[in-house]
């Protein structure tokens, strides 16, 4: 059964909790407000991106105190939804959750750690990303 509606509980999940999960979950808290538990985790820790923490901030989400969680870091596990990014973050989420009343969805979403060239051109990658998870979460969402 696939969750409907406005969940009371969502993990965003990533490969390292560094760039994907962190901006969806600080873009759903922005979009959904107070009323939503929202959290991210990777399936290993990594370090925040700097440029994940500016097209963040140019959006008014402040990333710069970010710390890279794991599933294991994670003490609650009532999450309505765990929307995973990356196909590694899927597979685990599916695994985490096989026995819980949770439902997994998988937006894969590219990395744009990958992009090269100019910081202009890599920065254009980011703010890509940023833009698909925001259209992404208030469509889901109905906001």
């Amino acid at each position: 059964m696939t969750f409907r509606g406005r969940p009371s509980a969502i993990l965003f999940a990533c490969t390292m909790n560094a760039v994907r999960s962190p901006l969806a979950a600080g873009l759903a808290r922005n979009i959904l407000g107070q009323g939503v538990f929202i959290r991210s985790a990777g399936v290993r820790r990594g370090e925040t991106d700097g440029f994940a923490v500016e097209v963040a901030r140019e959006v008014g989400i402040d990333l710069s105190h970010h710390e890279a969680h794991t599933f294991d870091d994670l003490q609650d596990h009532f999450f309505d939804i765990v929307i995973a990014l990356s196909p590694e973050a899927e597979a685990f989420a599916r695994e985490w959750t096989r026995m819980t009343d949770c439902d997994v969805e998988y937006w894969p979403m590219l990395d744009p750690t990958i992009a090269e060239g100019s910081r202009d051109a890599r920065l254009a990658a980011y703010r890509d990303l940023r833009e698909q998870l925001r259209q992404r979460i208030a469509g889901r969402f109905a906001c």
